[in-house]
């Protein structure tokens, strides 16, 4: 089978890496891919948005099998174009990937459905919303209603902060034109629960947690994620079952009563708190850097569950028990302002996985080309093995102009007290 998989970034370096496991997938496309993918998959110059040229590569080349992967794709409704054209692609369509690209059409539907979450309202206008937020409690939060490449999210210590973050959303348009959600503060250690959806068919994931903080210590701004680590010790089977029974598989059927079936990745940003499991977000696809500790814990072959998932078919994940971590390498300044076309050297005396996120080719070089550039996975028979694998592969990775954390994991390595 040739397999098409749309982005660029870490994550799917991590899809098509897994993809190279499976012995159906005789040969791989991405588009647009990098520096990295292009040493496993063959790149290809179209871009994500670009859906209609997507569906014509994929109609020329005799594509079985397409899989999204950045949220803008989704956004976008290149899922209704492959289909309309009858070719088979992994991904919700645009009116289910609203459960992502629609922070209070996701809300609304926790509502109606009973779903745990915290308490929530919307607003347009920027003077409400001031005046709403200045009558509650702080810590405030604050959620820009639509894609913001996961720097939508503000939570506010003070007015002066939380005004901002509203002039910014609200009046000048920083992420673009829209709403925000102002919702209640929940305390806890937030994780992340990915699950393969058919309609109503539900398959669970290895847990994950990402670190959105810059600097160790989960200090510094926030992040499209700095940081990942499988499984979780602080999560039990208990809350495991719950946040499969009373949030997973209750909002795939909520989808589907809703007349928008969902098929994909349901990521459910959830939180543990003293009160249980709340639902703090949901993505319409797989998370980056989740995935890139998930899939290569994946023991099955991910082109047979892509296939059911598209076609509604059963599909039994099997995971292994050995523990990933992975350490993101971003450009100096990020999430601000960077540079970018620095030399990377010393990636082939690496031992384990690299991803890359954000890195281009210049002959027989690798520059840097986006804020986080790349994601090193150690893996290990514990979580402290598999970190001490990370670390040492990041020292043998040399560029000027790359910073990372040391502490990714510290909430399982730690012992942190854990509320409950």
């Amino acid at each position: 089978m040739k397999v098409l998989v749309i982005g660029s970034g870490g994550r799917e370096h991590a899809i098509v890496d897994a993809l190279t496991r499976s012995p159906q997938a005789e040969k791989i496309y991405c588009a647009p891919g990098n520096a990295g993918i292009a040493r496993q998959a063959e790149c290809v110059a179209i871009r994500e948005t670009d859906t209609e040229g997507l569906r014509d590569f994929a109609l020329t080349h005799g594509i079985g099998l397409t899989v999204v992967g950045p949220e803008v794709a989704l956004a976008a409704g290149v899922v209704d174009v492959f289909r309309a054209a009858g070719l088979r692609i992994f991904g919700p369509t645009k009116a289910a990937a609203r459960i992502e690209s629609s922070k209070e059409f996701a809300k609304e539907l926790m509502a109606k459905y009973d779903i745990p979450t915290a308490g929530f309202r919307a607003f347009t206008d920027y003077a409400a919303a001031r005046d709403y937020v200045a009558g509650r409690p702080f810590p405030a939060v604050l959620k820009y209603d639509g894609l913001a490449a996961g720097k939508g999210v503000v939570i506010a210590a003070t007015m002066e902060e939380a005004d901002a973050a509203l002039r910014d959303m609200l009046l000048d348009d920083k992420f673009g034109e829209g709403k925000v959600v102002v919702e209640d503060y929940l305390e806890g250690p937030e994780f992340s629960f990915m699950c393969f959806v058919s309609g109503r068919r539900v398959w669970p994931m290895v847990l994950a947690q990402d670190h959105k903080r810059a600097y160790d210590g989960d200090e510094g701004p926030n992040t499209g994620g700095m940081g990942a680590y499988s499984p979780l010790p602080f999560v039990t089977a208990d809350d495991e079952k719950f946040a499969l029974d009373r949030i997973m598989q209750p909002v795939a059927d909520a989808m589907a009563a809703e007349g928008c079936p969902f098929e994909g990745v349901l990521y459910g940003g959830l939180m543990k708190t003293a009160q249980g499991i709340r639902v703090i977000e949901f993505n319409a696809r797989f998370g980056d850097p989740e995935t890139e500790v998930v899939l290569p814990r994946l023991k099955s072959d991910i082109v047979d569950i892509f296939c059911a998932v598209a076609e509604g078919r059963d599909a039994r994940p099997e995971w292994h028990d050995f523990a990933t971590l992975g350490i993101v390498l971003a450009s100096k300044g990020y999430p601000g302002a960077y540079d970018k076309g620095h030399e990377i050297k010393g990636l082939d005396a690496v031992g384990g996985s690299v991803y890359h996120m954000g890195t281009r080719s210049d002959g027989e070089r690798v520059l840097t080309d986006g804020g986080r550039v790349l994601f090193v996975v150690g893996r290990g028979a514990t979580l402290a093995e598999a970190r001490e694998k990370a670390l040492a592969d990041v020292e043998r990775i040399a560029c000027d102009n790359l910073f990372h954390r040391t502490d990714i994991g510290h909430w399982a390595l730690e012992e942190i007290t854990v509320h409950r």
